[in-house]
């Protein structure tokens, strides 16, 4: 690529602030879910600080000489989305921001070829052929970071060890050989300037394993663990980690919508390679819509009740006083729900948090897949027994049917397929038994205490956050007004998903008098905004 309108460094700048992490980390990540994505088993690691140079060599399958072309193609891809957990050689292209030079080096078969990249202005990201410098032996790809800044952290041993087992946990731990081993069957090791990384197992005072078994399924989709130490955890380790294909996806307990009583002493992994399918573009985040996102919220409903189960085998459970909350927050959640169905015409930002359609909100179809096409959404479903799945994720109609409670045809009235038998530290999710229940799929509301927060909550995922340590709340428990604090703190965290700032008022404004009509039980349609 020569020289073009537009403007490339904006764009690779864009793309950066896309990840949540350090630059640096989103660089090396994302070449190591190329080379995992490649079919690589060993991923050695290069650090030169008086040269100032990272080489990172795998011995995958490597590419063929056109695929190098279309490597330097910003806007181009061989990715297929749904499979693989790498992004379009986003590592590569986003270290030409830090880098004099990229070299890339490639061999599969007899074709044996090499490049020089580097960004040389903001619209300019020339590129040309060089001689191969035998950083490949038989197959595989190497690249060579030229960085800019001799003090770098990708030029730290250390950094790039941390790194690594932050991002790629599982892949170092045994635990996890008995999931990944279908998807790597000969392993993976990784090597930083010739030492390799030793696989370690996961220590704490007590250690539970959690295994997810799907309906009707004897092999569990999902397994990983759940930790308590006899002192808290360091910041990147706590929380519960969820990962594909090894990567971690995400850390915290924040999207898991669980909050244990010692949240800093607690952390636990689980590895489920079907989210796969359910990563967003950049590969950083989970799909909350349509199909994908029913698969996603089905693991997580999942993930949920076992680390729930599991939380209260310790003892772990909530106070009195939390139970009495939310059971006085559950009409205000009912409210919420026919609320969040109005505003979701006028505001179509809030559709990822309720899907709204004619007829109301649907059953769960329980049904076992027709056909492979909708084998991911009915595997969604399966263990979504009290979510809401849209109808545009394509359940047949048969399905649809028997997920009402009438038997397949091969079964006797009254039959029941055989369950997984439940065993401690495993979850197993059931399976639709006679008539599915309905179940809301919008907002949850949940309580925590932030001293010093100014805010009156925050949406995390799909649950607002009340802070109860506010001031104003407290003055709203002694003037028995917190219902309608409740919903001007709901209405002020939903402001920031759906409006630009400039906007806010006239969002508060519009939920207040949609909350106020949901009292009657009467429903306005949403009128236009000009």
């Amino acid at each position: 690529m020569g020289e073009t309108r537009v403007d490339l460094q904006h764009l690779l700048e864009d793309l950066r602030d896309a990840y949540p992490g350090a630059l640096e980390e989103t660089i090396l990540t994302e070449v190591v879910a190329n080379s995992l994505d490649s079919g690589a088993t060993c991923l050695r690691l290069t650090a030169n600080p008086t040269a100032s140079t990272l080489t990172i060599v795998d011995d995958g399958s490597g590419m063929r000489r056109r695929d190098l072309v279309r490597y330097h193609d910003l806007a181009a891809s061989t990715k297929t989305r749904g499979h693989g957990i790498g992004f379009a050689g986003v590592g590569i292209k986003l270290g030409l921001l830090v880098c004099e030079s990229v070299v890339t080096e490639t061999r599969r078969g007899k074709e044996h070829v090499a490049s020089l990249w580097h960004l040389a202005g903001r619209h300019k990201a020339p590129w040309k052929w060089i001689p191969p410098s035998g950083l490949v032996a038989e197959h595989g790809t190497a690249v060579q970071l030229k960085l800019h800044n001799a003090l770098s952290p990708l030029l730290d041993e250390g950094y790039l060890e941390g790194a690594l087992r932050r991002q790629y946990q599982p892949l170092l731990e045994p635990e996890f050989d008995e999931i990944l081993t279908a998807h790597y069957p000969k392993g993976f090791r990784f090597e930083v300037n010739g030492r390799l990384l030793e696989r370690q197992h996961v220590l704490g005072a007590e250690v539970s394993k959690l295994a997810i078994c799907l309906a009707r399924k004897r092999k569990p989709s999902a397994i990983g663990y759940l930790l308590r130490g006899e002192s808290p955890f360091p910041d990147d380790q706590r929380g519960m980690a969820i990962s594909t294909f090894g990567k971690v996806i995400k850390r915290g307990w924040d999207w898991l919508g669980i909050t244990p009583a010692d949240p800093d002493r607690t952390a636990g992994m689980i590895e489920a390679p079907a989210l796969a399918a359910a990563l967003t573009l950049n590969k950083g985040d989970f799909v909350r819509v349509g199909t994908r996102g029913a698969l996603y919220l089905g693991y997580r409903k999942a993930i949920q009740e076992a680390v729930s189960q599991q939380l209260a085998n310790w003892g772990d459970v909530r106070e009195p006083g939390d139970r009495a909350a939310r059971r006085a927050v559950r009409p205000m959640e009912r409210d919420l729900e026919t609320v969040l169905v109005e505003l979701a015409e006028e505001f179509p930002l809030l559709a990822s948090l309720v899907e709204h359609r004619a007829g109301g909100q649907k059953r769960l179809p329980m049904g076992q897949a027709k056909s492979a096409e909708d084998g991911h959404a009915v595997l969604a479903m399966s263990v979504m027994t009290d979510a809401e799945v849209p109808e545009e994720a394509g359940i047949p109609p048969e399905a649809r049917q028997e997920s009402a409670g009438a038997p397949p045809p091969e079964k006797a009235q009254g039959e029941l397929s055989p369950q997984p038998e439940a065993s401690p530290g495993v979850a197993v999710v059931p399976g639709g038994k006679g008539r599915s229940r309905p179940g809301r799929y919008g907002l949850t509301i949940r309580f925590e205490s932030h001293e010093g927060d100014p805010d009156l909550g925050r949406l995390v995922e799909s649950t607002v956050v009340i802070n109860d340590a506010h001031p104003a709340y407290r003055r709203a428990l002694a003037s028995r007004s917190e219902g309608y604090h409740i919903a001007l703190a709901v209405a002020f965290a939903l402001a920031r998903l759906a409006v630009p700032p400039a906007e806010e008022h006239e969002f508060v404004t519009a939920f207040l008098i949609r909350w106020g009509e949901a009292l009657d039980g009467t429903r306005h349609r949403s009128r236009r905004r000009s």
